[in-house]
């Protein structure tokens, strides 16, 4: 059974649409006829900005561990497009390999930042737009947050945080809006499959699989649904 979204008249903004994910993100709500915003801190003509013809969303280029970028990038979007609808804090990156006595604090600092304080920070900004549209905000955490494991505490951790702060946000707006989160474990990305060229590729997820979860979660399909982190891992 097919599903189709119409998302027409509504504003979403993506975080991390450069990547793998957020450029599937973006596409997905693009061919939902939403009018899409994106922000990476990765230049759209980048080599490693991964979504085709850039022109076709409201472009910011922003640092989103910098609150005055993240209130400004917003801020913007709202004043072009007369409000928001949607946030999909897409933002994040995976590292790990030492035990955590092993660790250099430069790694909390990435992680934390890069995975937990976007997410903060696009919610904290966003919210009070998105209430005036009884919107949604998709987070992503990981399956990774549900339980400790050996080499990538802080990246576990880190996500675990992005769960604890969706679920906290859905608690506090009871009332106009609605916050899931998502929880991949493998993405079938070109950097994973760098990183581990000798896995079974066929059990990640594709990207647009998961996208495809997160419109659903804006939708008026889940408009009971919120304080969810749904798995979105497959067989991976």
């Amino acid at each position: 059974m097919s599903v189709q979204f119409d998302f027409s008249d509504s504003v979403v903004l993506v975080t991390g649409v450069g990547g793998a994910l957020g450029s599937a993100v973006a596409e997905a709500f693009l061919d939902a006829d939403a009018t899409v915003c994106g922000t990476d801190v990765v230049a759209a003509d980048d080599e490693e900005f991964l979504l085709d013809a850039p022109e076709r969303i409201d472009f910011y280029r922003a640092d989103f561990t910098d609150e005055s970028a993240v209130a400004d990038t917003v801020e913007s979007v709202v004043a072009r497009h007369g409000g928001l609808d949607y946030l999909a804090n897409v933002a994040g990156t995976w590292r790990g390999g030492d035990p955590v006595h092993e660790t250099d604090i430069g790694l909390f600092d990435l992680l934390f930042d890069v995975n937990l304080k976007t997410t903060f920070l696009g919610a904290k900004h966003a919210i009070p737009h998105i209430r005036e549209r009884e919107g949604a905000i998709v987070n992503v955490a990981s399956r990774s947050s549900l339980s400790g494991g050996e080499g990538d505490a802080l990246y576990r951790a880190s996500k675990a945080g992005v769960r604890l702060l969706t679920e906290s946000i859905a608690e506090e707006n009871s009332e106009g809006l609605r916050a899931n989160a998502v929880m991949p474990s493998v993405i079938d990305t070109p950097m994973n499959r760098e990183m581990m060229p000798g896995a079974d590729h066929e059990e990640w997820v594709d990207p647009a699989d998961i996208a495809a979860v997160m419109l659903a979660l804006c939708s008026d399909a889940t408009s009971v649904t919120s304080g969810a982190a749904v798995p979105v891992y497959g067989e991976a």
